[in-house]
């Protein structure tokens, strides 16, 4: 797979976005571009560009002082679940019809380093391997507009993951319906992926609403 070449204010961005949504930068914290540009060794340019993409994704807003940190809410991360269990639905359905053999023996292999991850309880590691397998999902559907439509999605919702991996059982549970998903998909069966992508995220729904006690 080739992988473009990201630019600094792309760099930035990226690093900001993950500081934020794993609230390094706590939900209302100001940030300024000095402060930035000081903190991360870089120029104010790339800086002040990245900041304009964080306005444009919702996750900061301009104050007098600079811009103050939104990040998402739990409630915010309901609704994205919401619209997650519909059109990873139609990503996976979209996967069963059109991935091949090499993309499948890479997702198989992914499978068994998350189980690896688990019986070692690195968290960190079991939150990248979530992540990569529904990237696989949307990048194996056939369509960039899967990957382009809910990988930000995914992406946003990383630190109410991150407490969810945290817990082994809850672990277990997630890895086991990535199978689920798997083997539909190996069996070239889209109605029963894109169930079984259903019931993935609104397991994982529910598993957030436990932890934020909505």
């Amino acid at each position: 797979m080739m992988h473009k070449t990201i630019s600094l204010a792309d760099q930035i961005f990226e690093r900001l976005e993950s500081d934020i949504l794993t609230g390094v930068y706590p939900i209302g914290s100001v940030l300024t571009e000095l402060s930035l540009s000081e903190d991360l060794g870089v120029s104010r340019t790339p800086i002040r560009e990245a900041v304009r993409r964080l306005e444009q994704e919702h996750l900061v807003e301009p104050s007098s002082k600079g811009v103050v940190v939104l990040s998402i809410t739990p409630h915010d991360a309901m609704i994205i679940y919401d619209i997650r269990i519909q059109v990873e639905g139609l990503a996976a359905r979209a996967c069963a019809e059109n991935i091949t053999d090499e993309q499948l023996a890479e997702m198989k292999e992914l499978l068994e380093l998350q189980e690896f991850y688990i019986k070692k309880a690195d968290s960190e590691k079991i939150k990248n391997t979530d992540s990569q397998f529904h990237q696989m999902i949307y990048q194996f559907a056939g369509s960039p507009v899967y990957y382009d439509t809910l990988a930000p999605l995914h992406n946003k919702t990383q630190k109410f993951r991150k407490a969810s991996v945290a817990r082994s059982g809850k672990a277990v549970n997630s890895h086991q319906e990535h199978h689920d998903i798997y083997r539909a998909i190996a069996a070239r069966d889209p109605d029963a992926a894109e169930l079984a992508m259903k019931r993935h995220v609104e397991e994982a729904k529910k598993r957030l609403a436990e932890l934020a006690e909505i």
